[in-house]
């Protein structure tokens, strides 16, 4: 228990310090909603308790993701940070995704994990991770995180937003309702390969 969450705090303070925050700078001590008296506030207001616990991976899935931002708790509001705990099952994919206001710091906990990382020359960058392992992906880039092992693997991540976004590329090309005629042209293939790939993503 001790050391996960030193691992969480090591993700959160090295998110604090980030030096491209995406939230705008607070004029006040911290967040609070708009009604709130701040005298009647106490420790229960900068208290998560969301990671007590490995994340629940949904029926079918293999991958499952615990979340705390400023959605679901308010008091990161303006901090520029936010956190998450991933569980990857054996062969489970974080898939190729962005996250538009804020760069992620990724800490494993337990097992062995492989990520990815493309830039903005599209130069790839891989690397295999073991418990205790950090690997930085920067704000905007293209990565992805993939259990290749027989054996379930916990992260956690920091961000240096309190709600950095994130932009999925399966599901963005080919489940958001991008005509076919753009995807046809853009990857050089026929109708029947654009419906292959929206397939998935099709109610």
């Amino acid at each position: 228990m001790a050391a996960r969450f030193a691992l969480v705090m090591l993700a959160t303070m090295a998110m604090v310090y980030a030096a491209q925050a995406g939230d705008p700078e607070l004029t006040t001590d911290f967040f609070a909603p708009m009604g709130t008296n701040k005298a009647d506030l106490n420790g229960d207001y900068f208290t998560s308790m969301v990671f007590r616990g490995e994340p629940a991976v949904p029926e079918g899935a293999k991958i499952g993701v615990k979340r705390i931002t400023s959605d679901s708790f308010p008091v990161l509001t303006g901090l520029g940070v936010s956190s998450a705990q991933i569980k990857y099952l054996p062969g489970g994919i974080n898939p190729p995704h962005t996250h538009p206001r804020g760069t992620e710091l990724l800490i494993v906990q337990k097992g062995i994990l492989t990520v990815g990382l493309v830039d903005t020359t599209n130069k790839f960058y891989t690397k295999e991770l073991q418990a205790g392992d950090v690997f930085v992906f920067p704000r905007g880039l293209v990565h992805y995180q993939i259990n290749l092992s027989h054996k379930p693997v916990i992260a956690y991540v920091g961000f240096s937003s309190s709600n950095p976004g994130t932009v999925s590329l399966p599901a963005t090309l080919f489940g958001s309702g991008i005509p076919d005629n753009v995807h046809m042209a853009a990857f050089r293939v026929n109708q029947h390969v654009v419906d292959k790939l929206q397939a998935p993503f099709k109610m």
